[in-house]
C-alpha cells in the first residue's frame, strides 16, 4: 500500500493500482487499499470488488479504520454507479466514525477565527510596517480544502520561475510556538502586537530557510497549505512581499466534496455536514476581513472562473505574481512533478467539469448543510 501511494504521487497511476490490489490479494480486509483505489478519483470498481468490500465491512470484527476506509472507497463506488442514496449511507457512516473520533468544536473554531479578526487591525499592521523578511519567494494557495488549489498550483508550477513543493507545515507550526507552552492559555494572536521587528524579521528568514530543503532552483516557489488562511496576519507580518492566492470553489460544491473526502489528518472540520458548512461561513467571514485590513494583498480565485477560461485566470495569476505568460502553464496536465493531494490524478489530466455540481444529486441530504451555509447555501 505505501508503495502504491509513493507510485500514485510520481503519476505512475497503473502501477499504483497494482500495488494497491497485491495489497488487497493478501489482506482482503486492508482499508487503507480498498480507500486508496478509490481516493485516485479515477479508478472504476467491478461488481466484484464491491461485493467483496460489502462482505468485509459487514464483519463485526473489523477494525476501526478498515471499517472508516471501507464506508468512504464504497460511498465512492457507489457514487460513480449512480447508486446516490447507498452511496450517501456510506459516506455518513465514514464521517459519523470519524467525527466520533476527534474533539473538534466548531464553536471553539468560530471563536479562533473570531479572534484573528479582533486582534489584526489595521493598527497591528500599521505599526509594524516596515518589518518581516522582504524575500518575495513565497507564493501561498490557500482556503478551503477541495476548493481546486491544487489545480492553481499544478498550473503556477508548470511555470519556469516557479516551484511547486507540499502542503507545507511551517506557518501553522509558528502559530502553534506562538500560542505558548500555558495549557489552556493562548497568547496567539494577541502575542502579535508584542512582537519586535527582530523578531518578525527572524521568522521571515527561518520560513525562507527552513522550506528551502523542498525546493527546486526557481525564484518563486508555492507553499499550498489550506489552512494558512487563518493566519494570513502573521504571513503578512513576517513575509510581507509574499503573494497569497485563496482558492475559493462554489460552497455546496466545496463543502460537499470535503465531506466525501477522507483526510490523513488535519481537516477535522469535515466529519460533519453542520460542521464543514459553518466552517465555510466562517471561513467568508474572516476571508472578508483580510480584504478590508490588508487591501489588495490577496487575490481570490474563484474554481468556476478557471472551469470557463483556464487562460484568462492564469493570465490573471501571473500578473498578480508579475511573472510572463508561458504556454506551458496551459498545458498543466502534462508537467511531471509530485503531487502528493488527493486530486493527484485529476491535475495530470486536461481540464474538466466532472466535479462540478456534484452534490446535486445528493440535494435530499444535504439539509444540515444548506442552513449551516445560512446565505452562502
Amino acid at each position: 500500500t505505501s508503495k502504491g501511494h509513493a507510485l500514485k504521487t510520481t503519476g505512475a497511476q497503473e502501477d499504483a493500482v497494482a500495488s494497491y490490489q497485491a495489497a488487497l490479494a493478501a489482506k482482503p480486509d486492508h482499508g487503507d487499499a480498498w480507500y486508496a483505489l478509490a481516493n485516485l478519483k479515477t479508478y472504476r470498481f467491478t461488481d466484484d470488488e464491491i461485493e467483496r468490500m460489502r462482505e468485509q465491512a459487514a464483519r463485526p470484527d473489523l477494525a476501526f479504520m478498515d471499517r472508516v476506509h471501507l464506508s468512504f472507497a464504497l460511498g465512492k463506488a457507489l457514487e460513480d454507479r449512480g447508486d446516490y442514496a447507498d452511496s450517501f449511507v456510506h459516506y455518513e457512516r465514514g464521517n459519523t466514525l470519524k467525527r466520533a473520533q476527534t474533539r473538534y468544536s466548531a464553536d471553539a473554531m468560530s471563536a479562533e477565527l473570531a479572534r484573528q479578526r479582533d486582534i489584526c487591525t489595521p493598527e497591528l499592521f500599521a505599526r509594524h510596517e516596515g518589518a518581516g523578511d522582504p524575500a518575495p519567494d513565497p507564493i501561498f494557495i490557500l482556503g478551503l480544502p477541495r476548493a481546486g488549489s491544487t489545480l492553481l498550483e499544478q498550473v503556477l508550477a508548470s511555470h519556469s520561475q516557479i516551484d511547486g513543493t507540499l502542503e507545507l507545515p511551517n506557518i501553522l507550526a509558528l502559530a502553534h510556538r506562538l500560542r505558548g507552552r500555558r495549557a489552556g492559555q493562548s497568547r496567539y494572536p494577541e502575542v502579535l502586537h508584542d512582537l519586535t521587528a527582530e523578531q518578525l524579521s527572524a521568522f521571515g528568514a527561518k520560513f525562507i530557510e527552513d522550506t528551502r530543503v523542498h525546493r527546486q532552483g526557481a525564484p518563486f516557489f508555492i507553499d499550498k497549505m489550506p489552512n494558512n488562511f487563518r493566519h494570513i496576519g502573521l504571513i503578512h507580518l513576517i513575509l510581507p512581499n509574499a503573494k497569497i492566492i485563496d482558492a475559493r470553489r462554489a460552497p455546496m460544491d466545496c463543502c460537499f466534496s470535503g465531506f466525501k473526502q477522507l483526510f490523513a489528518e488535519g481537516q477535522e472540520f469535515t466529519y460533519g455536514l453542520p460542521e464543514i458548512g459553518r466552517y465555510y461561513a466562517d471561513y467568508v467571514e474572516l476571508m472578508d476581513h483580510w480584504d478590508t485590513v490588508l487591501p489588495g494583498k490577496i487575490l481570490r480565485v474563484q474554481h468556476e472562473d478557471v472551469l470557463d477560461d483556464l487562460e484568462g485566470q492564469t493570465r490573471r495569476m501571473l500578473d498578480y505574481l508579475g511573472l510572463p505568460f508561458e504556454d506551458q502553464c496551459l498545458a498543466f496536465h502534462t508537467t511531471r512533478r509530485a503531487v502528493r493531494t488527493a486530486s493527484s490524478e485529476q491535475v495530470r489530466q486536461p481540464i474538466n467539469r466532472s466535479g462540478q455540481d456534484a452534490w446535486k444529486p445528493y440535494a435530499p441530504w444535504l439539509a444540515p448543510l444548506r442552513e449551516a451555509l445560512g446565505e452562502h447555501g
